[in-house]
């Protein structure tokens, strides 16, 4: 696999733990067989990682930013120890009728 496509694939995009950008150095590939790569991304300035990702390259292709317009938008704020009770404490008062916060048109399927 061409390591420069794997780069475009994350090129705009920065670790979300020192903000430092992706460069082909991050992209480490750790398996290749046929249509399938396994790769991990690895921030040179800080080290965090993360984790491993199967990409199914059959049919990888990768536009320049130019062909279309690409937007890359801020991720939102990462899960806090209050959301977590929050949604504790949620689950922790469901009664028995727990399905009725299910929307109805996801009942059926």
């Amino acid at each position: 696999m061409d390591k420069t496509k794997l780069k475009k694939l994350f090129s705009g995009l920065c670790c979300s733990n020192c903000k430092s950008d992706f460069d082909e150095e991050s992209i480490i590939i750790k398996r290749e067989e046929k249509n399938l790569l396994v790769i991990q991304v690895v921030c040179q300035k800080c080290g965090k990682s993360f984790g491993l990702a199967l990409l199914g390259t059959g049919t990888l292709s990768v536009k320049d930013k130019e062909d279309d317009e690409l937007v890359i938008q801020e991720c939102p704020s990462p899960i806090s120890y209050d959301d977590v009770l929050d949604a504790h404490e949620f689950i922790d008062k469901l009664d028995n009728d727990w399905t009725k916060y299910i929307p109805d048109e996801l009942k059926n399927n």
